[in-house]
């Protein structure tokens, strides 16, 4: 039923929750079609739902907030270059950053049109993290690579599928220029597979409630959200807040990379002003303004409002200044593919910029990183080449009442862990460690998550290991009075040297069977001062085994 405001609540709520199921089950039926463990396993994938205008309505539960904007970008390329051609039965793919809406290659999203009797009334959505998509590295991911073209294929958004129609010679081609392409046919059958669920589904939908009822829960879902948000907003106090933060380097030769944020708070009004920003890199660090937005608008809504729903309503309710060729608002050829670790980043210097004027919603930096691992070769089990990608999560930062959790994926990421189980069944690796960085978490009042330390050794072959790492060299920083983390690294254990450092973007390292890549994430930063830290805390600390007394002695003097 509408009213003067819209759908009564008690509708909205019926329809919201039966749209949310569309996506979640859309969501499931790509993990369990899939074949690659970084989805069926790691759960690197999100699916949503547009309308007719490319608005993002809904999004699955655990969807990644780093896909949200990706989406968006999706469905406004569709619009702009198809338009009334759009056509039932078409599914268009795409993955460019600088001309489909992406944030890097290998990202792939899908999107498949709803019509109801001829007519245009929304869009299924989905988005995948392919293991590999061509390029000059193995696993489309590594550092140093100085332009997009280097980083893999770069698809413009294309139908796939035309009135219901596989276009073949385009997924053939797809397919050539991506190693593995078995598995990646897998995955993207297992995308269209979802897309079509999810447009059968609204047809159901529609059946059952007419597609003006579907269309007036767009509007409505989109404005209350937005609404919601401009309320949240307005509770902050009026002013201006500023920090700014620094990237190691960009595994091309730049290092510290600035980024800086002015936030201008009045009334309903907030604004993230990027100015002063460093220029985009020769690397593959810098961010589209799509993926900026996405790391944005997920600060805010941790911070102010974390179960508004993730939706157009949050981007109308902010607006992003970032000057064009930036770090942070780059432009085509800059290579983007290790994105997520400056959106991490984006994510910690807004917290950081807010931290005065939310002091019990601040949390310190968390590990800042997407540290990314991949190790490939050749499967002596089965001849065929296999490609394990993985990125590891790391500490958590302290927060006003409670310690910052341990090994977690944080802020923008929200994959799973890979079990030690079913890398070992599906690869010929082995995990030798898989443990906690003693020491890793800055100590405070509230003291910061550890990182993660994992020894991977190839069995019975040679494999090519490259390493992706951030706050390598500039630590988490604390927060009023916590101390910073640790910094993460990379190791190679056995050869010649022994123990050997790698570089924090290592590249092509040569492993054996008797040798082994050790990979160490970041810790994250403290809240408050370390003296104010209880004994009873102090002691369950040196009792889990997680800090020495050492550390302890030298950082909690009383």
């Amino acid at each position: 039923m509408l009213n003067k405001i819209g759908l009564d609540p008690i509708a909205l709520e019926i329809s919201w929750n039966g749209l949310k199921s569309v996506t979640d089950e859309c969501f499931l039926t790509i993990m369990r079609s899939a074949f690659s463990t970084n989805i069926k396993e790691r759960h690197d994938h999100s699916t949503a739902i547009a309308d007719a205008q490319g608005r993002l309505i809904v999004q699955a539960e655990y969807a990644l907030p780093i896909h949200l904007a990706s989406m968006a970008g999706l469905m406004t390329c569709i619009i702009e270059q198809y338009g009334d051609t759009i056509a039932p039965g078409d599914i268009f793919i795409g993955n460019d950053p600088h001309v489909a809406g992406g944030t890097h290659l290998p990202d792939i999203n899908l999107a498949m049109p709803v019509f109801a009797q001829g007519r245009l009334v929304g869009f299924v959505a989905n988005i995948v993290h392919h293991a590999d998509v061509g390029g000059a590295a193995v696993g489309s991911m590594s550092g140093g690579l100085d332009e997009i073209y280097k980083e893999g294929l770069r698809i413009p958004i294309v139908r796939l599928y035309s009135k219901g129609v596989l276009q073949d010679d385009l997924m053939r081609l797809l397919l050539l220029n991506m190693r593995l392409p078995e598995e990646r046919k897998g995955d993207l059958n297992a995308q269209i597979a979802a897309a079509r669920l999810g447009e059968r589904r609204l047809q159901e939908f529609m059946a059952r409630n007419g597609a003006a009822h579907l269309e007036a829960v767009f509007d409505d879902i989109v404005r209350r959200t937005n609404l919601r948000m401009r309320n949240a907003i307005a509770q902050l106090p009026d002013g201006d807040y500023a920090f700014s933060d620094v990237m190691d380097d960009d595994g091309a030769g730049t290092e510290d990379i600035r980024i800086n944020l002015v936030i201008h708070k009045s009334g309903e009004r907030i604004i993230f002003d990027f100015d002063g920003t460093d220029k985009q890199v020769p690397g593959n660090f810098n961010l589209t303004l799509n993926a900026t937005q996405s790391a944005v608008c997920f600060s805010l809504k941790a911070l102010l409002d974390p179960e508004v729903p993730n939706n157009q309503g949050i981007f109308d309710a902010v607006e992003i200044r970032a000057p064009l060729g930036s770090f942070v608002n780059c432009v085509a050829p800059a290579s983007v593919a290790l994105r997520a670790n400056t959106c991490q980043r984006v994510v910690d210097i807004v917290i950081g910029a807010l931290a005065r004027a939310l002091p019990d919603r601040a949390i310190g930096a968390a590990n800042g990183a997407n540290t990314s691992a991949v190790f490939a070769g050749i499967d002596p089990r089965t001849g065929k080449q296999y490609i394990y990608l993985e990125t590891l999560g790391g500490g958590m930062g302290a927060r006003a009442t409670k310690d910052g959790k341990d090994g977690v994926q944080v802020n923008i990421t929200n994959t799973s862990n890979l079990p030690v189980e079913a890398i070992e069944i599906e690869y010929p690796l082995r995990v030798e460690e898989y443990a906690l960085v003693e020491d890793s978490g800055g100590a405070g009042k509230f003291r910061g998550g550890l990182g993660i330390r994992r020894t991977i050794r190839p069995v019975d072959h040679d494999c090519e290991f490259n390493g992706v790492g951030e706050r390598f060299r500039n630590r988490p920083w604390g927060i009023f009075g916590g101390a910073a983390g640790k910094t993460g690294r990379f190791l190679m254990l056995g050869g010649e040297g022994g123990e050997q450092s790698l570089p924090p973007k290592a590249t092509g390292v040569r492993l054996t069977s008797r040798m082994a890549a050790v990979i160490e994430t970041p810790g994250a930063g403290g809240y408050g001062l370390p003296q104010e830290r209880s004994e009873v805390l102090l002691r369950e600390d040196i009792e889990s085994g997680k800090f020495s007394p050492e550390f302890i002695a030298a950082n909690y003097k009383k």
